[in-house]
């Protein structure tokens, strides 16, 4: 049985941990020989050649969770590509479909990124070895398969590829001017006006690519790549930062790039979108920040539910322990509940910008989820509730214990992780330290972690502190598939378990179905106006911000999952004949 031995440099501290602790304990190290080192980057090393069974202590004793020993399945030998010597390893590659979406699904460090950059030849691969695999290498190692016709068509000049990274926040550090200029510069298919209205972007193409907003940099990104002439176009994460109407619309927009002549290959967390938009997902599994494998392509709906059951029948693998389940809840009886916060006739002004919600109140005992475009209000909303803002006209009591955690995340801060989380770790190991993942970050400075490390973090911060009424402000943001289920687990758990009240604003429809039992929505102009209506029952605020996407929401019939219906399907137009856009 293959063993690897792997070093996440990012997460080595030599000095957090005292000095090199896995070489000071190694019993082989111990016994004469050098099992780990300290390389030429100061950090760890580890020679699996060397390593035994006994070196296993090493993995033991790291604070940080930084080495890895792991017994490998049988078939896997030779890596397609692998960092350093004691670096991350990645096993086979999934193959576009021409005429198709293709989705890479699978939790953060298992690999997702390299895959793709490997496929848009950013990256050549070295099979394990030191120097670089030539083409001929790749088609002779991929003989027989689907892989290996693709990069003999990319031998032959075939195959064009337009690439859109994960970091769109970088944009603005390695490109400078106009939005609407740089757009032009790129088109190479003629379709500037075209694509410039299908992802809306005509309101700041005067603008300087430094002044555009997360979720604007996103679709300027989408809009770059789709410009290019290309028959294979690569998307990872097309729908970070984006709210939900915008989700749907580059969905579309994405599906309708795969032509007979071209193919596109995603990597995507939000669960719903990824169902919407791929025809065929691979899984990516193994261990996260140690060695990924590629699963065999199933159709979406099939591969999902294999993520959520951890179980590929078809390859016999076990990857997860456990199932990421969704329970159908009954409807949330809330009218005889004590009522925590209420307000009526809030208007706010901010700039440009108005804010009004007309009347509602908020229970106790129960969490709420908030829906709504970008711009029209919602953090406004929250940050009033939370006494960070003061409304100009109407009522508002704020006789009540507050915390918030914001929708932005601040990482200046040296502090140990540990220091931030003490209320966390006395008071919540059970309900929020373990199930979030967080005893491996606790010796680690807050401004050397991760943004899904820092996510994880502060909803554990935000629920660990003495308040009344909890405020979470897109807390699956840089979260994984599988951290988002975990998370609103946590979050729903703790609110039940200690009868605490939660506010939740979130895009991820899946992420919001899970963890609310009310529903508040949002509407208006982005960033001229918002209209804060509810709370209602789950089932009458769905239908209503549904009603306003055009679309309906039914549940699998094996997993219990939400799923969008194909549009103008036997099921769309039932449940839009019934009424019912959304199924409880």
């Amino acid at each position: 049985m293959p063993r690897i031995a792997v070093i996440e440099k990012d997460k080595c501290n030599p000095e957090g941990c005292g000095g090199y602790l896995c070489i000071r304990m190694c019993p082989v190290n111990r016994a004469g020989k050098e099992a780990i080192v300290i390389g030429a980057d100061g950090k760890a090393e580890i020679h699996e050649e060397v390593a035994n069974d006994a070196c296993s202590v090493c993995v033991k004793i790291c604070p940080f969770g930084a080495i890895h020993m792991v017994n490998l399945p049988s078939e896997l030998k030779n890596p397609i590509h692998k960092y350093g010597r004691d670096g991350f390893r990645l096993y086979s590659l999934p193959y576009p479909v021409f005429g198709q979406v293709v989705g890479l699904l699978g939790v953060n460090g298992i690999g997702k990124s390299t895959t793709i950059k490997i496929l848009a030849q950013l990256i050549k691969p070295n099979f394990g070895r030191e120097n670089e695999a030539t083409i001929d290498d790749i088609i002779s190692y991929f003989k027989g398969t689907e892989a290996h016709r693709y990069f003999e068509r990319l031998k032959r000049n075939e195959i064009r590829i337009a690439y859109k990274p994960q970091a769109v926040d970088l944009l603005p550090k390695t490109t400078s001017g106009k939005v609407g200029e740089l757009l032009r510069k790129v088109d190479e298919r003629n379709n500037f006006e075209g694509i410039v209205a299908r992802l809306q972007l005509q309101d700041f193409l005067e603008n300087d690519i430094s002044e555009v907003s997360g979720g604007e940099l996103q679709r300027v990104a989408i809009a770059a790549t789709a410009l290019k002439k290309a028959n294979l176009y690569i998307f990872d994460e097309p729908s970070s930062y984006l709210d939900i109407k915008q989700r749907i619309r580059v969905s579309q927009f994405l599906k309708e790039l795969a032509t007979d002549d071209s193919a596109v290959i995603i990597v995507e967390h939000d669960l719903i979108i990824m169902d919407y938009i791929t025809d065929l997902v691979h899984i990516m599994y193994g261990e996260a920040g140690a060695y990924g494998v590629v699963s065999l392509p199933k159709a979406a709906r099939n591969a999902i539910n294999a993520f959520l059951t951890g179980m590929l029948k078809e390859e016999n693998v076990r990857f997860r322990n456990h199932e990421l389940k969704f329970k159908p809840r009954q409807p949330a009886i809330t009218s005889r509940k004590e009522p925590l916060v209420a307000w009526s006739r809030i208007k706010k002004q901010l700039g440009s910008f108005s804010l009004e919600a007309p009347g509602g109140s908020i229970a106790r005992k129960e969490v709420v989820g908030v829906l709504g475009e970008n711009g029209t209000g919602k953090t406004t909303f929250v940050k009033m509730l939370a006494g960070a803002l003061k409304q100009d006209y109407g009522e508002l009591n704020e006789n009540i214990r507050v915390s918030y955690k914001p929708q932005y995340l601040s990482t200046d801060s040296g502090l140990l992780t540990a220091t931030e989380l003490a209320e966390a770790v006395e008071k919540y190991e059970v309900q929020l330290v373990r199930p979030l993942g967080l005893k491996e970050l606790l010796l680690k400075p807050l401004n050397q972690l991760s943004g899904g490390e820092l996510q994880r973090v502060a909803i554990a911060r935000c629920l660990s502190r003495d308040a009344e009424l909890y405020l979470l402000d897109e807390p699956s943001a840089y979260l994984d598939s599988e951290q988002r289920l975990t998370a609103s687990k946590a979050i729903r758990d703790f609110m039940e378990t200690f009868g605490k009240t939660a506010i939740v604003v979130d895009h991820d429809l899946l992420f919001i179905d899970q963890v609310s039992d009310r529903l508040m929505v949002f509407s208006g102009q982005p960033a001229r106006h918002g209209t804060a209506r509810g709370p209602f029952e789950m089932e009458d605020g769905m239908n209503q911000f549904l009603s306003e996407l055009n679309i309906t929401l039914r549940r699998d019939h094996d997993s219990n999952r939400p799923r969008i219906n194909k549009p103008d399907s036997q099921m769309d137009r039932k449940q839009k004949s019934e009424g019912r856009l959304y199924y409880t």
